[in-house]
């Protein structure tokens, strides 16, 4: 029992010094490869790169002591922070305190609802989610994921538009305008040395060495280059107009959406207070008010977004460095025979006032930056104007989706090293494993994290016995986050893209779509349909996924709704298979009825209608016999509409009998008392015995020459179609 509740215990069982140094080892080497890619993840979900720490930090330690996988390696993963940073998108402006103190607030719902279905015993659930719909879904998320991180490839800055793909083409034109040439020579170089390394040597961590060498790269030659100067700096006027405009909308925009908030907690309050479903005059009122601030905030936004974008495309030259703050003019129109430092400046624009005393001029390539020092551990905050559980209901949906996606990703990561290891899994104690690294990371400003099949397969690869190795991990990153962040400083951000897109090309595969298709070809349109639908709808990514499931879920119920119904004839290899497929002569004077499916509510009258139609297309039909070994399930409409068959054949003057039928489904008329109305002699233990009968009963001596039906297989032999 205490097992169950600390499966770690059973870690020390027959454990020694020799295999601790090799979880150490292991989980060193973990730590190579998390680190940076939990840097990069982070970035992905939309969140500033050393949260990618703290999510790297409690998790893989708390899903490791709780879980059932000795191997499994949880933290950051590319799809659930893509998720992530979806879900979240509506709610709150990417990297602000809002969005930050939301994804937190996700993991903590991610985690939470996992380990409600851990313990409740409900791991199927994740059933729900068909391989054709996640591998469609997977497909297009790796396409998304890749294509996200060309800005910071090509070192160019534009505005997320309402859908994805629009966004990848605003992107193709600023990098059409204008590349950072180093910017991508790095993130080409780091991907360059990935690649090399693991076709030299899979062992080597070749995302740290990417990682290593680059950043020393960038800090030898000055790879960074932004400085903060006023904006009389600047000798445009036609700049710093746009500069003032920018500043006035973005700061309108802010008390608008003060004076909106304010709104909604009184319009809150007289909607409680109103009885009846008529509004009141304040509610009206209320809403008349809101609708214009929303109407002014989306103006304003497309205003400012316009001025940003603008500003964004304008390049400008610096004079030459003295050692005095530099003077900047828009390129190509400097003073005659002024000397320039040759770079082209740009200025930083967010989604915040530009500071007038400080603007934030980039003069090169971007990088990491300040990473705070030391560990995050405290209760999630709330973001503001919300309460505890109007933010968990608000993003339960979108916790409920990356529930599950992550829980599959992990299980099946852990089923495949189990398979190795011969290790015995516990799919909801998996379940509690995940939820509790996510609801505990929260605690240590994590956001939603789930196993990882890369780092999985490195901490295989390096012999890890125990999850100790995870433990060994995240006190690595504890370490980093309290002594070598400024080591971190100069990483720059090209790399982290390189990181991203290299971590995803494992997603793509081709083959799940063909494989679908060869299975079924209805499993084959879901996939693809899926993966159209995922790529056409992201960011909003959930809406790719529910199509999928809406239409796994419909050809699902039309399969129950339309079962097959097989009429069977003898072939030549003296099996029974269905007449109309193999285009087998049929006897005119006995049927054999092949019913594959539950008989239940559903398709509780198809049954019926179909032997109907094979009486009426066969005037001289004697006897029906119902091959039963497909129906393994009868409920209550079904047995109704087997009662009803019965009567209607034997009143038309015809025999009816059953042959297979399951142990499940005679108790069920055993107990409905329809058995007496069949009559035992009219069930039989198998289809050939049930037709040596029949056939003597109904074919007299010369009655029928040359019936398919007439030559009967050995007794031991089965009926199948």
């Amino acid at each position: 029992m205490l097992t169950k509740v600390f499966p770690f215990l059973l870690w020390f069982k027959d454990y020694d010094t020799g295999k601790f140094r090799t979880d150490v080892v292991a989980g060193i080497t973990v730590a190579m490869v998390l680190i940076p890619q939990s840097m990069a993840y982070a970035q992905l979900a939309g969140l500033p790169a050393y949260y990618g720490l703290y999510a790297a930090f409690l998790p893989p330690m708390v899903a490791a002591l709780f879980g059932s996988s000795r191997q499994l390696a949880t933290g950051p993963v590319a799809v659930v922070s893509l998720m992530s940073a979806a879900s979240l998108e509506p709610l709150a402006t990417a990297g602000s305190t809002e969005f930050i103190a939301y994804s937190v607030l996700l993991a903590l719902t991610v985690g939470t609802f996992q380990f409600l279905l851990g313990v409740l015993r409900l791991g199927l659930v994740v059933n729900l989610l068909s391989h054709p719909v996640v591998n469609g879904f997977t497909n297009a998320a790796a396409i998304i994921i890749a294509s996200s991180q060309f800005s910071k490839l090509f070192g160019v800055y534009v505005d997320k538009a309402p859908h994805h793909y629009e966004t990848i083409l605003h992107v193709c034109r600023s990098a059409l305008h204008y590349t950072h040439l180093p910017t991508l020579a790095m993130g080409t170089f780091s991907i360059a040395i990935m690649v090399f390394l693991k076709r030299v040597n899979p062992k080597i961590p070749n995302v740290l060495v990417a990682v290593a060498v680059t950043t020393v790269i960038s800090f030898a030659f000055k790879f960074n280059h932004d400085v903060s100067v006023p904006a009389t700096s600047i000798k445009a006027p036609s700049v710093t107009a746009m500069i003032d405009a920018f500043n006035r909308d973005v700061a309108e925009i802010a008390t608008l959406g003060a004076e909106r908030a304010s709104l909604n907690t009184r319009l809150k309050a007289a909607q409680e207070h109103t009885t009846g479903s008529i509004p009141s005059s304040q509610e009206m009122e209320l809403e008349y008010d809101l609708a214009r601030i929303n109407a002014r905030i989306n103006s304003l936004k497309a205003s400012s977004g316009e001025t940003r974008e603008t500003l964004r495309l304008v390049h400008f030259a610096a004079t030459e460095d003295t050692g005095e703050s530099p003077v900047f003019y828009v390129r190509g129109k400097e003073p005659e025979g002024m000397q320039t430092d040759g770079r082209k400046w740009r200025i930083k624009v967010g989604n915040k006032p530009l500071a007038l005393d400080g603007l934030r001029m980039i003069g090169a390539g971007a990088v990491v930056g300040d990473i705070p020092k030391g560990l995050k551990v405290g209760i999630p905050t709330l973001p503001d104007n919300t309460t505890f559980l109007g933010a968990f209901l608000q993003l339960l949906p979108f916790a409920v989706i990356i529930s599950l996606l992550g829980f599959m990703e992990a299980i099946a990561i852990a089923k495949a090293m189990a398979a190795k290891t011969g290790q015995k899994l516990d799919p909801n104690q998996e379940l509690i494993g995940q939820g509790l690294a996510n609801i505990i990371g929260s605690f240590g400003q994590s956001y939603a994290v789930s196993g990882s099949f890369s780092r999985s397969a490195v901490n295989l690869q390096a012999n890890a016995v125990s999850g100790i190795s995870s433990v060994v991990t995240s006190l690595m990153v504890a370490l980093t986050l309290l002594f070598f962040t400024p080591l971190l400083y100069h990483l720059p951000q090209a790399v982290l893209a390189s990181v991203i897109m290299m971590a995803v090309i494992g997603l793509v595969n081709v083959k799940g779509f063909v494989h679908a298709w060869k299975a079924k070809r209805a499993d084959g349109a879901i996939s693809v349909i899926t993966f159209i639908c995922t790529l056409y709808f992201a960011p909003h990514l959930e809406e790719g996924i529910m199509v999928g499931v809406a239409l796994t879920f419909i050809v699902f119920i039309y399969k129950n709704l339309r079962p097959r119904v097989a009429l069977l004839s003898r072939s030549e290899d003296q099996t029974f298979r269905s007449s109309v497929k193999f285009g087998l002569r049929e006897c005119q004077h006995i049927a054999v009825v092949r019913f594959d499916g539950p008989l239940i509510f559903t398709n509780a009258s198809y049954l019926e209608d179909k032997v109907l139609e094979f009486i009426t297309e066969k005037p001289d039909l004697r006897h029906i016999l119902i091959e039963s070994s497909g129906i393994n399930d009868v409920d209550a409409s079904g047995e109704e509409a087997l009662a009803i068959l019965i009567e209607t054949v034997r009143e038309s003057g015809r025999g009816i009998s059953f042959s297979s039928m399951k142990e499940e489904v005679v108790a069920v008329l055993e107990r409905t008392h329809l058995l007496e109305t069949i009559g035992k002699e009219n069930i039989y233990p198998n289809g050939e015995k049930a037709l040596t009968v029949i056939y003597q009963q109904i074919h007299e001596e010369g009655a029928c020459g040359g019936c398919p039906l007439s030559k009967y297989l050995p007794a031991e032999e089965a009926v199948s179609a």
